[in-house]
């Protein structure tokens, strides 16, 4: 059985500057970490992949620390497959490129449509080939060139919309794969605003670092690698590595309105990595020494412009919200402890209401929670104690409403104080545990949050967030089905749960009918159907109309008027474009809807 690990994407496109000593330090700080390689994310016709890769690998093999790449079809295009074939040719022997077995290992951002060329990549290298294909899902990624992934890495890290994560992803991936492998995408946070990428979104971060991380140890089906992104994404703010001034040329090509990571350091979201990389990896870890993360953004929601800044993107036919419907004015913390303590928070010297709202099963290990701050600004103080005596304090940045170029800056402020030395480890591993806590989606809920919590979470149809030692009421004998016309995913927690003395009439019943299988993804948020625009000072009603139906509706130019489950849109035409006209916004439904055979003014057709 492969040894599960841990790696991190790292982008090689930032370390123009970079020295073997820069490499070097890098990989240090990861290791003690815990990760396990570096997934060298390189897009096509880059000059960092002739004159800085070459240094990963003499300072990688150095420091005994291991690296693979991920071949980016999305940044500057198509890959050449002569070019892939020989840098795994090339670099490959190196004692610093992972192996899976005896294979090395290799994946992409994206790059569905060259599939075919890896079925000759693949028998050229001998590679094992762990794609990212997200954009296609897990069913149509696995089945693409004949089934030429050996496995597949799901991107899909982040929250859509106002909720916290959950697992029904990672699940999809479970059922699509049929026992292939699969990396699991672990990321603390999402917020990029670079208009000259066409990118100007955020996902929710909030409790996400701890949430994912709890969710994945619980996870039924177990993946066999996770990769977290990112190390050095600046433009996206989910970087983990250190800040660093010789890496952000992204912002200005991006065309950013600000630098949203400079003086926004990250480098706290590493401090429980080694706790929790040991838990997941090996049911059991040992908590050496107590420590306090804090993080929130400076600017509480609403205290400046957001910058046309949306919550989910059109461009992923998400249905988009406002930031401040998605984001919380909370600060959150962790506290890696050896056994209980209380918190404390105080904002601009006032107390705030504080609380743990996930506590590990025996006392030992991570703790979670947070500080709701109604908006409130000032100096902010995070406070561990046990029996009156301080375990860690945490000073952090003030929350303000001054703002850089008058925008929110929606990108997160980390900061770590670290304890005592102790040495303790839980009562329990992993495996011995069951779920304790749990929910599902929609209707789901309450059957999962009853089942999930009485030990009984399969993540078919629900999501495990803690673990301890259930206690079940007694079995009643009582049968359960789902209701004529539900899906076949309520079977097992009907079951379950009217066996259990649980059995609500919105979904279960006594007798067993007929179930029928969704022909959408049951778990998936809703987006837009139907939707309308404004007729002056241009026409885009028709635009927004037609865009609309499919999913396609940026909240700055249409209404949508309509939520349901996805309608796929027709197939893209990639020769041809579509502009608006010269200063008119458009937020490329021109583009959207031209390149899909209809473009109407005030769009103008084009060819690429």
């Amino acid at each position: 059985v492969q040894a599960k690990a841990v790696f991190v994407h790292f982008m090689v496109s930032n370390t123009p500057d970079f020295t073997s000593d820069d490499w070097a330090n890098n990989i240090a700080l990861a290791q003690a970490a815990g990760i396990d390689a570096f997934a060298l994310n390189m897009a096509n016709d880059e000059d960092t992949t002739t004159s800085s890769v070459p240094l990963a690998f003499t300072a990688a093999e150095s420091k005994g620390f291991k690296l693979f790449f991920s071949f980016d079809y999305a940044g500057n295009g198509a890959w050449d497959q002569s070019t892939v074939t020989a840098l795994i040719s090339k670099y490959s022997g190196s004692s610093a490129y992972y192996h899976r077995g005896s294979q090395p290992l290799v994946s992409t951002f994206e790059g569905p449509g060259n599939a075919d060329d890896w079925t000759e990549i693949k028998s050229s290298t001998g590679c094992f080939f762990i794609p990212d294909w997200s954009s296609l899902g897990a069913k149509d990624a696995v089945e693409l060139a004949n089934g030429v992934a050996d496995g597949l890495f799901s991107w899909d890290a982040w929250p859509k919309g106002p909720v916290d994560t959950n697992t029904y992803p990672d699940a999809s991936y479970h059922e699509f794969l049929g026992g292939k492998p699969y990396m699991a995408s672990v990321s603390p946070w999402f917020y990029t605003n670079m208009p000259g990428y066409n990118k100007n979104w955020l996902w929710r971060g909030d409790s996400l670092w701890f949430d994912r991380w709890q969710q994945l140890v619980a996870l039924d089906n177990q993946p066999e690698f996770i990769e977290i992104v990112s190390w050095n994404d600046f433009g996206e703010s989910h970087y983990i590595g250190p800040l660093d001034d010789s890496q952000y040329a992204a912002f200005e090509t991006g065309r950013s309105p600000y630098n949203y990571a400079e003086n926004m350091p990250h480098d706290g979201w590493r401090n429980d990595l080694p706790y929790w990389i040991d838990l997941w990896k090996n049911g059991v870890a040992t908590v050496s020494q107590e420590a306090l993360t804090g993080w929130y953004r400076l600017n509480p929601k609403g205290a400046c412009a957001d910058g046309s800044t949306t919550g989910n993107t059109a461009s992923q036919l998400l249905l988009e919200y406002a930031p401040a419907e998605v984001i919380q004015d909370k600060i959150f913390f962790t506290a890696r402890l050896g056994s209980t303590a209380d918190v404390s928070v105080t904002l601009g010297g006032a107390s705030l209401t504080a609380s743990w709202t996930s506590k590990p099963y025996g006392g030992v290990g991570i703790y979670f929670g947070s500080a709701d701050t109604g908006g409130a600004t000032g100096a902010v103080s995070i406070t561990v104690s046990r029996s009156g005596a301080t375990v860690a304090t945490l000073s952090g940045e003030s929350i303000t409403t001054t703002c850089t170029s008058g925008l929110n800056n929606y990108n997160a402020w980390v900061g770590v104080s670290t304890g005592r030395s102790v040495s303790a480890t839980p009562p329990m591993k992993v495996a011995e545990m069951n779920c304790t806590e749990g929910s599902g989606f929609g209707n789901f809920a309450g059957l999962c949050e009853f089942s999930c919590a009485n030990g009984y979470c399969p993540s078919s149809s629900c999501y495990c967030t803690g673990l301890g030692v259930a206690d079940p009421p007694e079995i009643t004998g009582d049968p359960g089905y789902p209701l004529a016309g539900e899906s076949p995913s309520y079977l097992g927690i009907c079951s379950f749960d009217c066996n259990h003395g649980y059995c609500p009439d919105s979904a279960c019943g006594p007798t067993e009918e007929p179930t029928v299988q969704p022909t959408t993804g049951e778990f998936l948020a809703a987006t837009c159907i139907k939707g309308s625009g404004p007729t002056s000072p241009e026409n885009f009603s028709g635009l927004c109309e037609y865009a609309c139906n499919f999913g396609f509706c940026p909240m700055h130019l249409c209404s949508c008027d309509g939520t349901g489950a996805l309608i796929l849109p027709p197939d893209t035409n990639s020769s041809i474009t579509g502009t608006p006209p010269d200063g008119v916004e458009d937020y490329g439904i021109c583009d959207f809807a031209c390149s899909r055979g209809y473009c109407p003014a005030p769009c103008t057709k084009g060819s690429t």
